[in-house]
């Protein structure tokens, strides 16, 4: 029996998992790495830390099932999209330390491309929109540090590409430079119509494009590791930006099927086929996922603050004493009482991008109480899923039916999916495999190595835990959504 094993590099920790020819996952090895932040806005990792935590973390799931790299028929990689490196072609070291997806130090960048009117060009090119958050502008403020960067990088001395291409870099011992199409088009330098690296943006970043990865599909031949790594030569075969992998771990193959993670945040993907779907609404145009050198679309939509309000009920008010307590809690809450929680702690995502407005609670009596919190906060999560929801529908107005499938921690509580269900008016499909992420990276690989299924097969193998089907008045449901875009026009209006 070959196995597959699936790196998951994410933004506080990496986790190996190892696959059998069944995909069921037989070990699992997770490390955490620091994280720094030198100046307000501004969050870095080091990238030899990253690179000690995937070697660390793949050697310990090895050794713990008794598995070797001659048992291994493949790699699978997934990581942090927009997290960006610069690194010395000859010596591999970091010019600088990786300039993290949440980092926010380039908005001048951002605005001086703005006010040179080149907003509109960059958003129908990348399906962007123009923001720190993406990975050309910090590749350009790496380089503005150094007087000889850019030089050196257009004679091809230095690197650039997301964790994905840092990591398969070192895992080849410098042998492939390469990046998949779902990472490329999280970078602001890719042309996502054209599948190909933008020369226009890439000039007015001054971003050399000898210094740019090669773009393959996500099931690919991305290099072989050198043997001293993992003990044996083993190829890696699939590469996938974490939340496109999750869509490929939720089978999201479809036009009009959606997937929405809740962690920290909650980012949500909807299949829009093959043409890319220009939005009005604030959301972006991203690659889902390219097989056979086909693309297939989605619109994206971002929420900052999911999980994280439970843990601020729990962490920043003492009103639980365990996340897990929170559905338990709300399903408390005096029905009498209509107490809303905006989450903006950190400003507002997609659709409304206010990055500058802060939360607030409404509609708090002397009756309010933890378990009103509990609703409020577990609500302002579903509410916040209808804002992506209505907005993707407005901006692909053709279909008919959109299949919700969700997964992430919050996914587990099925007081939070019945809310969820019953705001959007919608079912929810929750799969009884929640680590879709990693399994998406490591389906990738196994099909590439021939000992998965194929589309197809692998989405017939996609198993429904439970579905959550409104049970909510269609009244009720609008009157209560009303409620909360009032609330959040008072929170942008202050």
């Amino acid at each position: 029996m070959k196995f597959i094993l699936a790196i998951d590099q994410g933004t506080t920790s990496t986790r190996a998992v190892l696959f059998d020819g069944d995909m069921q996952a037989v070990g699992t090895a997770q490390q955490e790495f620091p994280q720094y932040f030198p100046k307000a806005g501004w969050v870095e990792h080091d990238l030899d830390e990253i690179w000690d935590s995937v070697v660390a973390t793949c050697r310990q799931v090895l050794a713990q099932t008794g598995i070797t790299a001659a048992d291994l028929a493949g790699i699978g990689i997934t990581n942090q999209r927009e997290t960006t490196a610069v690194w010395d072609k000859a010596t591999g070291a970091p010019l600088h330390r990786a300039i993290v997806w949440q980092d926010r130090r380039t908005v001048e960048i951002c605005e001086a491309l703005r006010g040179g009117g080149h907003e509109d060009m960059i958003r129908h090119k990348t399906g962007l929109l123009l923001d720190p958050y993406f990975s050309g502008t910090k590749a350009s403020w790496i380089l503005d540090q150094n007087p000889e960067a850019r030089d050196r990088a257009a004679r091809g001395e230095l690197l650039f590409g997301t964790i994905d291409s840092f990591l398969i870099w070192r895992l080849t011992g410098g042998a492939s430079h390469v990046t998949d199409a779902t990472n490329a088009s999280r970078t602001m330098l890719y042309d996502i119509r054209e599948g190909a690296w933008s020369e226009e943006i890439c000039g007015l970043l001054q971003v050399p494009m000898a210094m740019l990865p090669e773009v393959k599909d996500c099931a690919a031949d991305f290099g072989i590791t050198v043997p001293e790594i993992l003990g044996e030569a083993v190829p890696i075969l699939g590469v996938a930006g974490d939340q496109q992998a999750a869509g490929i771990g939720q089978a999201c193959f479809a036009p009009g099927m959606m997937k929405s993670t809740y962690g920290t945040g909650c980012f949500a993907l909807l299949n829009t086929g093959e043409t890319p779907v220009v939005s009005h609404n604030r959301l972006l145009t991203t690659v889902a996922y390219q097989l056979g050198g086909k693309p297939t679309y989605a619109l994206e939509g971002s929420i900052f603050i999911a999980g994280a309000a439970v843990q601020w009920l729990r962490d920043g008010l003492g009103l639980l004493e365990d996340a897990a307590q929170s559905g338990a809690l709300a399903r408390q809450a005096d029905p009498e009482q209509d107490v809303l929680l905006v989450p903006a702690f950190t400003g507002l995502g997609a659709p409304y991008w206010q990055p500058e407005c802060r939360g607030a609670v409404f509609g708090l009596t002397r009756g309010t109480g933890p378990a009103e919190m509990a609703r409020a906060a577990l609500q302002s999560v579903a509410y916040q899923t209808r804002d992506l929801w209505e907005a993707m529908r407005a901006d692909w107005p053709e279909e008919t039916h959109v299949t919700l499938r969700v997964d992430g921690g919050m996914s587990a509580s099925d007081w939070t999916m019945q809310s969820l269900s019953d705001l959007l008016g919608a079912a929810v499909d929750r799969p009884k495999m929640q680590e879709t992420t990693v399994l998406g990276a490591g389906w990738l690989a196994g099909m590439q190595a021939g000992i998965y299924p194929d589309q197809a097969g692998f989405a017939a193998t996609w198993a429904l835990d439970r579905k959550f089907t409104p049970q909510m008045a269609p009244a009720q449901r609008d009157a209560a959504y009303g409620r909360w875009q009032r609330a959040v026009q008072a929170v942008i209006g202050v």
